[in-house]
């Protein structure tokens, strides 16, 4: 919470990182401070009281905030990739291409995208006449598992389930790595040894985010996929739910300048 808030604070009090790309950083450390949030204070009571139960209209806000941040974190490292092939392969149009009304207008498709697919998780889970008092192995009212408990028809569901997948891994996904390899392509041909690390530079931390994100998303998913225990689930879950969202700050504040001067000047002015 604490480096996510530095971020946020640091980019919008330095005029000189008011830019596309920390925008959208600022826009994504928002992002990460709502995931964490849905989850992590919930756990925390648990915890402390050693009650695991919630209610049913606490489970069903939850899991629409969970989606709703899960999915726009995917989307805005798309963006953010995209604002990286942009500022690298049409480094002279960049100003131009990257107006503030299409960074406005990127991250507004992206909020708007999460909304849907949060609500149509939310709407196949309300199908539910026996969810009020059901029992699940995780820390947090996980979409998987509540939908597992569904008896409707599956082609529907599976249906649903497709396009949430699309919408908020595979689509995003597919973005980023056509982004990536447009970029490769151009920084191949820089003939300098010294321009192709200052172009790759600007990339770097971003990429550390993307493994990171999708790295731990899909070990999850792996994990609960081959693993016949839920509650190992539940405990790989922690890695994109907590780790993720607090290393984050961390990737970009100790690998870019301007965010460390940033930080420095804001530091200095409390």
């Amino acid at each position: 919470m604490l480096g996510n808030l530095l971020i946020i604070l640091a980019v919008s009090s330095d005029p000189h990182l008011h830019t596309p790309m920390y925008f959208f950083l600022s826009t994504l450390s928002l992002a990460d401070i709502g995931f964490t949030s849905t989850t992590v204070p919930k756990m925390l009571v648990d915890i402390q009281s050693h009650s695991r139960a919630i209610s049913y209209s606490g489970c069903l806000t939850q899991m629409s905030f969970f989606m709703l941040f899960g999915c726009l974190d995917s989307l805005l490292l798309t963006v953010m990739a995209y604002d990286r092939f942009v500022a690298i392969c049409h480094p002279l149009h960049y100003i131009a291409i990257m107006d503030p009304l299409r960074c406005g207008s990127l991250v507004v498709v992206s909020v708007l995208i999460s909304l849907l697919v949060s609500q149509l998780h939310n709407s196949m889970v309300l199908q539910l006449t026996y969810f009020r008092k059901a029992a699940i192995s995780h820390f947090f009212c996980d979409p998987s598992q509540l939908l597992s408990l569904a008896c409707s028809d599956p082609f529907t569901d599976d249906l649903a389930m497709y396009f949430v997948g699309a919408m908020s891994g595979f689509f995003p996904i597919l973005g980023i790595l056509f982004s990536y390899s447009r970029i490769v392509l151009s920084i191949l041909n820089v003939s300098s040894p010294g321009g192709r690390y200052k172009a790759f530079s600007t990339c770097g931390s971003h990429l550390c985010m993307v493994c990171l994100f999708y790295s731990t998303g899909l070990g999850v998913y792996l994990s609960s996929a081959v693993s016949v225990s839920p509650r190992r689930g539940a405990m790989a879950s922690v890695a994109y739910t907590v780790v993720t969202p607090m290393l984050n700050p961390f990737i970009y504040s100790l690998r870019n300048r301007d965010i460390k001067w940033a930080m420095r000047r804001l530091l200095r002015k409390v």
